[in-house]
């Protein structure tokens, strides 16, 4: 048994899968810092330094001053967290687009499929899928 759950730990697609995993954690690190510490303060002086974290729904008939306060006593549902978290996860979403995006550039684009070959008896160049040579009609 122990031999066999070797032989698939170490398979590569099991290995790549968590190279990946571990790498897309710190990477959401990174994200999460970048948003957090570089995006947000700017971004939150623009738009006047909001905070949605606070609002909530009254569920009673009760006046609460707080959330907290709300929360305290079962009667709050919050919705202000739930804003934040959006609007957080939109700016993650958008951050990594715009890195794969320019990542992607930096890549080698892949070459061409090859869709035709030569004829080994006229050497013209027929369809790669040719049974027959359309120019001296040998069999390829």
């Amino acid at each position: 048994m122990f031999k066999e759950f070797k032989e698939f730990a170490m398979r590569g697609s099991v290995l790549d899968l968590a190279v990946g995993v571990i790498i897309g954690a710190a990477f959401g690190k990174v994200v999460s810092s970048l948003v957090d510490d570089v995006l947000m303060p700017p971004l939150g002086k623009l738009i006047g330094e909001v905070d949605f974290s606070s609002l909530y729904i009254n569920l009673s008939g009760t006046h609460y001053e707080t959330l907290a306060e709300a929360k305290a006593h079962g009667a709050a549902l919050s919705y202000g967290n739930f804003i934040n978290t959006l609007i957080n996860f939109l700016i993650v979403a958008f951050s990594i687009f715009l890195l794969v995006r320019s990542v992607n550039r930096w890549m080698p684009k892949p070459p061409a499929p090859v869709t035709t070959k030569d004829c080994p008896q006229c050497a013209m160049a027929i369809p790669v899928a040719a049974k027959k040579c359309g120019h001296c009609t040998s069999a390829v």
